[in-house]
């Protein structure tokens, strides 16, 4: 069999799965993802073995620590990746909906009730638990799931698509509800997404060059994620207690995520008060700065930042941070190399606080906390599917309001149009 023919096989097994998975009751889907949830954990030992076989594997690509660290599992992430799905199961369920319903003149009753989307693909890398919430959510908002993982984590994959279809087959499910494309070339990619009569949205994690190629190909709507390039602006009027918290945790809690700081901005009236604290701090985390010119002047011995450095998502121990006049300045900074994804201020300054948020227009604005927060789990989604920097459909941590869609219901007794 061609792999043409081995992926559409594969892909309409999943548009059936995705008929059953929609006419499930919200009591089903919540008793089958605690039963996932539960075996999670006691598969934990299982999981972590094939993660091992992904580890030796990834060391041999020469993967940096900061990928290495979000493909790595342990008894701690398997339990925090089964207590979201606990969080999902919980959720009200986003299907059948009604948002609004209405009489016109001539009797016809009209409701606007909500679907869900069918079969979504998901071409994402590196991070494991990405699996497991993606198949939560869409397994809640009714939805069929195609995941195409990265190669470095395959085996960790497999390991938790095999716990959601074990569960599934015990309640009578098709287990092509949650399928993991086992064809890992990129060829894979560019013929699943001329199937655009099977698959109904693609979202593409992952690096800026695979989702612009994705966007480029795809047939089928794509919900964007371009970069994490977060800001963190500290004010003249911030707390510098709060401001070395916040721009500490923003930075080296998680390096190798998206919503890691990847450039700081810092008021020139507290630059010198700030940064030789700030800058002790990095580098004894291991974290390399690179600064403007003021900012070298304050702490030496340090790169200098390029143009090219304001627009790079390092996802790694690296910072860039500029010396700025006042917030017009930074907002400006942010217009210019921001990607919509989240941005925070740190100030005391209401009023600076409120210029902040109406001047920033990213996914997620922050004031007086790490952008660290820009997840769907932090936002109470109990996990998210992607963080979409678009505006239309979904915006900023997707959760299940993300993943379904709406259609007309109109009831009549015998109407017709003159």
């Amino acid at each position: 069999m061609s792999l043409k023919s081995k992926l559409i096989k594969l892909t309409e097994d999943v548009k059936r799965a995705s008929q059953s998975v929609a006419e499930l009751s919200s009591n089903q889907k919540k008793q089958v993802l605690a039963r996932i949830a539960s075996r999670l954990k006691n598969e934990s030992r299982k999981i972590i073995r094939a993660n091992d076989k992904d580890l030796r594997t990834a060391q041999q690509m020469k993967l940096s620590d900061a990928m290495m660290d979000r493909l790595m599992l342990n008894a701690g992430r398997i339990n925090h990746m089964a207590e979201a799905v606990v969080q999902v199961a919980k959720l009200k369920d986003p299907v059948g909906e009604v948002l609004r319903s209405w009489k016109r003149p001539n009797g016809l009753q009209i409701s606007k009730v909500t679907v869900p989307l069918g079969v979504i693909l998901i071409i994402y890398e590196s991070r494991p638990n990405v699996t497991s919430e993606c198949a939560s959510l869409c397994f809640k908002s009714g939805n069929a799931v195609l995941l195409r993982g990265g190669r470095e984590a395959f085996y960790s994959n497999q390991a938790i698509v095999d716990v959601y279809q074990t569960i599934f087959h015990r309640h009578h499910i098709p287990k092509s509800a949650v399928s993991l494309v086992p064809v890992l070339d990129r060829e894979a990619i560019d013929e699943l997404l001329k199937l655009d009569e099977l698959i109904n949205l693609v979202i593409p994690r992952g690096g800026e060059a695979l989702i612009r190629r994705v966007a480029e190909h795809a047939r089928m709507p794509v919900i964007k994620h371009y970069k994490g390039i977060c800001h963190v602006y500290v004010d003249r009027d911030a707390d510098l207690k709060m401001a070395l918290k916040i721009a500490y945790n923003a930075k080296v809690q998680r390096a190798g995520v998206c919503n890691a700081m990847e450039t700081l901005l810092v008021h020139q009236a507290v630059a010198k008060k700030f940064l030789p604290l700030y800058g002790e701090m990095l580098k004894k985390a291991g974290c390399e700065i690179r600064g403007d010119q003021n900012t070298r002047k304050i702490l030496s011995g340090i790169k200098a930042a390029t143009e090219q450095d304001w627009k790079t998502e390092y996802l790694d121990r690296i910072l860039s941070i500029r010396v700025v006049k006042n917030l017009e300045q930074a907002l400006e900074h942010i217009q210019t190399y921001g990607s919509a994804h989240t941005d925070s201020i740190v100030t005391n300054n209401k009023s600076t606080a409120e210029k902040f948020i109406s001047k920033v227009d990213s996914s997620s604005v922050m004031v007086n906390a790490s952008t660290r927060f820009s997840d769907g789990n932090e936002y109470g989604f109990g996990a998210e599917i992607g963080i979409s920097t678009d505006k239309v459909h979904a915006r900023g941590p997707m959760g299940l309001e993300g993943l379904i869609s709406y259609k007309y219901v109109v009831r009549g007794n015998g109407q017709i149009r003159s």
